[in-house]
């Protein structure tokens, strides 16, 4: 019998399929010993369990570039990290040692200990772990069993879940899996982020889902609505097939503005820069356009290796950055390690008591001043092969700003002193994502070259909501005043002291926002190059001047349901 479901569609695209059923990860193990003589037995073979899947979590890493470097790897950093955590390996040995128990259910105990002190902390960061410790011992367990921990997808199928993880999407989709959906989740979670990457249809949220629908059911997915149609009738299946051949239609439309220039309707040109981790995210960069690279993310040298990288490897990097865009500037962000970045040189600090607040950024690159001296110094060198930019993570005050320009002009001396050929000014700018740095940007805008605003880590530290905490979904939400008036603040501040601003988080590069953040006075544009032509098409069809005289509208609007109607009324006209 039809039945249809509602949640939020977290990535577009159509979909029709079987449904494949995967209930929740947490483990269902029966209680079972062994004998005493057999215990070092067992815990060999559970060593061996996490032996495998480290080996696994490398040889994953190893595959991944460009988008799914970036969103895969903080996972597998945090799991890997997870891995060798002391409390889980000791009370696990314990278990088996002392209380005799099996593998499997020792796994199942120490899960249970630890997501309890999770759960009962208030902080909704830690809280939200738990789903990261649940895909930890349920890829041990797997190992365990000598199964695979990543559930295999069939061709045509659709997957219905309590949650999904990014490890796990890129390798469903190679499987033929044609969408997700989920009975949890939000569409701003890295998991919709690299959805919607990969261009498979996910909608979150659908409440109830799991009790409705068996394998092997039918199902329509409309990614755009966030509908369910389960068994669907003639006319779901009719308008299935139009959504089909809209989407495609779409895709051609926008292959066609690889080559057309970033500007509105009425002639204002909008600068459309490109977010980057890899030599694969510069091409495409480059082919589609965009006018340079606003965020080059520098982590990927230093994450799953023993040793740090050193200046010429470092310079290297840089330099084939710079020469792959072709003269347009590249900006490059200093270190970003910590939270849930963390490297195997043991560089970013574990056992944090809060990490998403503790030493990452320049906090880190501060406090390891022969780190930033060696980074810095890299950067200068390959600013001599084209324009190039330092971003610097993570600022909070007037200080660290002065205290990075300050070893930036040492460097300089030094480099020039031996010889060395690098640009005549290399500017040096601010990621905007601590509110107190939006509140108090004032004292010191004077100190930096550029602003970009970070809205992905502003808006989960504005509204004390963590983006990967499932049960925050509907709080996280660029769509909130408070982050609106930041926004505007920070982009009027910029345009009277003459410093441009970019927006360089998950907003830029959704299409659906791009009229908001042009009404707030946002010219600079930096997203993942795979969004880069929906936005360029949206853009083109705004009035500039129609939107910004707008704003105080949209500025008046006291709640989510406000600003959404204002959106709204704009895509109306």
């Amino acid at each position: 019998m039809r039945q249809a479901f509602n949640g939020t569609g977290a990535s577009r695209g159509s979909a029709l399929g079987r449904a494949r059923v995967r209930l929740s990860h947490v483990l269902d193990v029966v209680e079972e010993h062994v004998r005493a003589e057999d215990a070092e037995a067992e815990l060999q073979r559970l060593h061996a369990a996490i032996q495998r899947v480290r080996g696994e979590m490398v040889e994953l890493r190893e595959r991944l570039h460009g988008a799914l470097a970036h969103e895969v790897g903080e996972f597998l950093d945090l799991h890997a990290l997870l891995l060798d955590d002391p409390e889980l390996l000791q009370g696990l040995d314990q278990l088996i040692r002392e209380g005799h128990y099996s593998a499997d259910y020792a796994l199942r105990l120490q899960r249970d200990r630890i997501a309890a002190v999770f759960e009962s902390m208030d902080e909704p960061y830690f809280r939200s772990r738990v789903e990261d410790i649940d895909q930890v011992i349920g890829r041990i367990h797997a190992a365990l069993h000598r199964r695979d921990a990543v559930m295999e997808g069939v061709a045509g199928e659709i997957l219905v879940c309590d949650t999904v993880a990014p490890a796990e999407l890129a390798q469903l989709q190679s499987q033929g899996v044609v969408a997700i959906v989920t009975s949890t989740g939000s569409s701003l979670s890295h998991s919709a982020i690299l959805a919607r990457s990969l261009h498979m249809p996910l909608v979150v949220g659908v409440g109830g889902i799991l009790q409705r629908v068996n394998d092997g059911d039918a199902l329509v997915v409309d990614g755009g609505l966030g509908q369910v149609v389960l068994e669907p009738a003639p006319d779901d299946l009719r308008r299935h097939r139009e959504r089909q051949r809209r989407y495609a239609r779409e895709l051609r439309e926008l292959n066609r503005l690889r080559h057309e220039p970033n500007r509105t309707r009425d002639g204002t040109a909008i600068e459309l820069l490109a977010n980057a981790e890899s030599r694969e995210d510069i091409a495409e960069a480059h082919a589609l356009g965009a006018t340079g690279i606003g965020l080059y993310r520098t982590e990927f040298l230093f994450l799953q290796r023993m040793e740090l990288p050193d200046e010429d490897e470092q310079f290297r990097a840089y330099r084939d950055v710079v020469l792959g865009m072709s003269g347009r500037p590249v900006t490059i962000r200093t270190l970003d390690l910590g939270a849930d970045k963390a490297d195997r040189t043991g560089l970013a600090l574990r056992g944090e008591p809060n990490p998403a607040l503790g030493l990452r950024g320049v906090r880190l690159s501060l406090a390891r001043k022969g780190l930033l001296e060696t980074q810095l110094r890299a950067l200068l060198r390959a600013s001599g092969y084209g324009p190039l930019r330092i971003l610097l993570p993570m600022i909070s005050s007037r200080s660290e700003v002065r205290d990075v320009r300050a070893v930036l002009l040492r460097a300089t001396r030094d480099l020039r002193s031996e010889g060395h050929e690098i640009a005549e000014h290399v500017p040096l700018g601010a990621m905007i994502e601590v509110p107190a740095a939006a509140i108090a940007l004032s004292t010191f805008i004077g100190e930096v070259d550029f602003l970009s605003i970070g809205t992905n880590d502003l808006i989960q530290y504005l509204l004390a909501a963590d983006r990967n905490n499932e049960a925050l979904g509907e709080l996280y939400t660029p769509l909130h005043p408070a982050v609106l008036k930041l926004l505007r603040d920070v982009i009027r501040m910029g345009r009277m002291r003459g410093v441009p601003v970019a927006v360089c988080g998950e907003v830029a590069g959704d299409a659906a926002f791009s009229p908001l953040l042009l009404a707030l006075g946002l010219e600079q544009f930096s997203l993942h190059p795979t969004t880069l032509l929906e936005v360029r098409r949206t853009i083109r069809n705004c009035d500039l001047e129609r939107l910004r005289a707008h704003a105080p509208a949209l500025m008046r609007a006291r709640d989510r349901a406000g600003i959404e109607r204002w959106m709204h009324a704009q895509l109306g006209h």
